[in-house]
């Protein structure tokens, strides 16, 4: 079976991996959760895309979040509301900074 990536650089075969842990505490499946990042549907389980990018920015490295979501669409969800509402400050103050370099480098699209 060949791999590819898909429109978040996820390999496939480890699309469904990453979606399970992810919603490790929850009964919502992969198919959801992919349906709910591609803008298919509105909620995976109780999630939205907000909430779903909270919860991956509260579990995985950056590094694996830029898997699930491509990085415009992180840009756009990385925002002050979703950042003050994560639960560590160590992360908030980690997330604030990535926010800001975000800005600096991935231009505005219109």
């Amino acid at each position: 079976m060949k791999e590819y990536l898909n429109f978040a650089g996820i390999v496939e075969k480890d699309k469904e991996k990453i979606y399970r842990q992810l919603m490790w505490d929850y009964k919502i499946s992969p198919e959801e959760v992919d349906k709910l990042i591609k803008g298919e549907t509105e909620f995976a389980g109780h999630y939205d895309i907000d909430g779903l990018f909270k919860k991956a920015i509260e579990n995985f490295p950056w590094f694996i979040v830029l898997q699930i979501f491509d990085i415009n669409t992180a840009k756009l969800l990385l925002t002050d509301k979703t950042i003050s509402k994560l639960r560590f400050p160590s992360l908030q103050k980690k997330y604030f900074y990535v926010k800001n370099r975000l800005q600096e480098i991935i231009p505005v699209t219109r």
